[in-house]
């Protein structure tokens, strides 16, 4: 398979964070007082910076490649940490299938402009 042709995406995408103001409700709720087992704090706001879903993202990147051997399409995810294919659309094995029924046929069409005819 060659790898000839890449579309890489350009730029990258900002994730911006947004913390929602506190409610009226909470605002002006009566404080209580709970046994510390049973007591819950609100999230820290860092802990949304560490669980972004975004970074996921940013992390992965898109490429469209050309696969001249099967001649299709191939749209791949790769991790840009590690270059290894996490999705590939389509996979590797309908991808060497379909190279090896194209060399099929196009030996199928150079036998058939052979001229085998040997009559005087």
């Amino acid at each position: 398979m060659s790898a000839d042709f890449n579309i890489k995406p350009v730029g990258a995408s900002v994730a911006a964070t947004y913390v929602e103001p506190a409610s009226d409700a909470a605002k002006t709720a009566v404080p209580t007082q709970l046994p510390p087992d049973k007591a819950v704090t609100a999230p820290d706001a860092s802990l949304q910076a560490r669980f972004n879903p975004q970074a996921e993202t940013d992390r992965l990147s898109r490429q469209v490649v050309i696969d001249r051997a099967a001649a299709e399409v191939v749209y791949r995810t790769v991790d840009n940490r590690t270059s290894l294919v996490v999705k590939q659309y389509p996979d590797e094995a309908r991808l060497r299938a379909r190279a090896y029924l194209r060399a099929l046929e196009i030996a199928r069409q150079d036998n058939a402009l052979k001229k085998t005819d040997l009559s005087i």
